[in-house]
Order: structure tokens, then C-alpha cells, then sequence
């Protein structure tokens, strides 16, 4: 176990083109086949390919649990039943005012943190997808919980300037120990430049040494 560098499309912000758990790791359709490779060998999962709204960008538009996947209302029906079929998991829409949905929730197989942007249909959606409890919060004074946290099974990373009170939140909701940590050298977004399931971590190419070991404690690799 550990944590790994890697780059997509050239860019460290790897958190924005791939979602990952610990069944597989979705990737954008047209990937080079050695960067496939690379990410189903370190994070030893299968790996599928697959578009949001035709969009690479699988990151901020969905978000992924072991039991379900939730993904923006941009999303084709086609793209839906592509994922369902290959992920013999059920995909529902989260059909909001929000389209980056990924960016408004973090999740593990124990529970869902969520933005306090969501009204309570879309909570109780996200309850019913992942099977696990839900509590919304914001990080650090923003919304977008799921930029600010990135949570395994064995353990998670968020915003530096979290406070105490909403460290904590997040560890109870989520059942893991919770640490501040940055990404690619200093970005506080650690949802940008980080895809992590129990097994392995993947992270941006420009992260630093320091933020490497912080990240192995942190996630427990």
C-alpha cells in the first residue's frame, strides 16, 4: 500500500478526470491505454471508461460509493446505462439546481458528508443510492464538501483550514480518522489532485514529500 504520483492530460489536478472506490475507478473515455493500466495495477481495481455530458471531467460530476453512483442532471441517458451495465451498480441522477455534484458530496461505504446547498430530497437520495447515513456541513466556510474531502475506508484528508468542530463531523459521519493536508504543492482542494479506495493512493505529480507522508498517515497506506 501507498501513495503513488501520477499525471492525466498532462495535469496533476488528477481528481477532476477520475472517481475512484474500492470496486473500480472510473476514467474518461479515450484514455491512453498505459495510464489505464497504470491506475487499474496501483489502485487493483477494474477500470471503466465513461463521459458525463461528454465530459472528461468525471470528478466534479459524480460521486461514488462502493454500493451506487450518483451523477450530475447533465448526464445522457446513454452514459447512465453504459456506467450501470459495466459497473453492475445502480446510477441515479441527482436532480438539482447543482450540476457538479461530485464537488457537493464526499462519501465512503459508512456514511455521506454533504453541501448544505442540497435541499432534503437530495439528501434522502444520496441516503437511498449509497445506503449509508448523511449529514450536510460546509468545510472551511465553502459549500462544495466534496472538494474539500477525500475519504476512504481506512482513512481521509481535508482543507487545512477546516476547524476542529467540522473535523470531527466529517470522522464521525464517515467512521475514518481525519487529517488537514494539501495537494500538488499546497492546493487546499485535496478533492482536485487525489483519487484513494482502501488499497492505494494516486496523487498529482506536483505533490511534495511532506504532503506525501501526510497523506500515507493520513489514509493509512
Amino acid at each position: 500500500m501507498g501513495v503513488h504520483r501520477l499525471d492525466v492530460y498532462r495535469s496533476p489536478n488528477i481528481g477532476i478526470f477520475l472517481k475512484a472506490c474500492d470496486k473500480l475507478v472510473l476514467v474518461p473515455r479515450g484514455l491512453a491505454e498505459s495510464k489505464v493500466n497504470k491506475l487499474s495495477e496501483t489502485l487493483k481495481v477494474k477500470v471503466l471508461q465513461a463521459s458525463v455530458s461528454g465530459s472528461r471531467l468525471l470528478g466534479p460530476l459524480m460521486a461514488m460509493n462502493s454500493r451506487g453512483i450518483i451523477v450530475s442532471r447533465l448526464a445522457e441517458q446513454e452514459e447512465i446505462s453504459s456506467i450501470k451495465r459495466s459497473s453492475d451498480l445502480p446510477v441515479e441522477i441527482l436532480d438539482t439546481n447543482y450540476t457538479c455534484v461530485g464537488n457537493l458530496v464526499v462519501v465512503n461505504d459508512a456514511g455521506a458528508v454533504a453541501s448544505t446547498v442540497l435541499p432534503a430530497g437530495a439528501l434522502r437520495k444520496i441516503q437511498d443510492v449509497f445506503d449509508v447515513p448523511v449529514e450536510a456541513t460546509n468545510i472551511a466556510s465553502y459549500v462544495q464538501v466534496g472538494a474539500m474531502v477525500l475519504a476512504t475506508n481506512r482513512g481521509g484528508v481535508i482543507h487545512p483550514k477546516a476547524s476542529e468542530e467540522e473535523v470531527a463531523i466529517v470522522g464521525e459521519v464517515l467512521k475514518v480518522g481525519v487529517e488537514p493536508c494539501t495537494v500538488n504543492g499546497g492546493v487546499p482542494l485535496v478533492g482536485s489532485g487525489l483519487v484513494a479506495n482502501s488499497s492505494e493512493a494516486i496523487v498529482g505529480t506536483s505533490t511534495s514529500g511532506p504532503e506525501l507522508v501526510i497523506l500515507a498517515r493520513a489514509l493509512k497506506l
